[in-house]
């Protein structure tokens, strides 16, 4: 298949298809004669993991870590295990960072109930200028 169709089918655009090819995360694709790259149905398998695992936030790095993994078949799942262990202790961190930033900024809109900005609470708790 083209670049097109596999961009397509992985939701990928074709510029990151060829970054991924040029960092050897996904192997380089075999030309046609007219020269076109002609990808394989292990090339859109490779694909569609790598963007399942982005998806998951899983950083480039761990994305090689995880497809040098995969090619171990009959290896036990411990390092598997331990990079998704790692994951969702920083999705986990991520999703705590966030509910603080929710609830700091919940204060801050039921902190102000001032009608002109030289009174907001919001701007003063952002240390624009002080409020009185």
């Amino acid at each position: 298949m083209r670049i097109g169709e596999l961009a397509r089918s992985t939701g990928t655009k074709a510029e990151t298809i060829r970054y991924y090819e040029r960092e050897g995360i996904l192997p380089a694709a075999d030309r046609t004669d007219s020269n076109y790259r002609d990808y394989s149905d292990e090339h859109l398998a490779t694909l569609t993991f790598v963007r399942r695992a982005r998806d998951l936030g899983f950083s480039m790095a761990q994305v090689r870590e995880l497809l040098a993994l995969s090619d171990h078949d009959d290896k036990p799942c411990q390092d598997v295990d331990q990079l998704v262990q790692q994951q969702l202790a920083e999705i986990e961190r991520k999703i705590a960072d966030l509910t603080a930033l929710r609830n700091e900024l919940g204060q801050m809109l039921r902190s102000c109930q001032a009608d002109k900005i030289g009174e907001c609470h919001i701007i003063g708790s952002l240390g624009r200028h002080a409020v009185a």
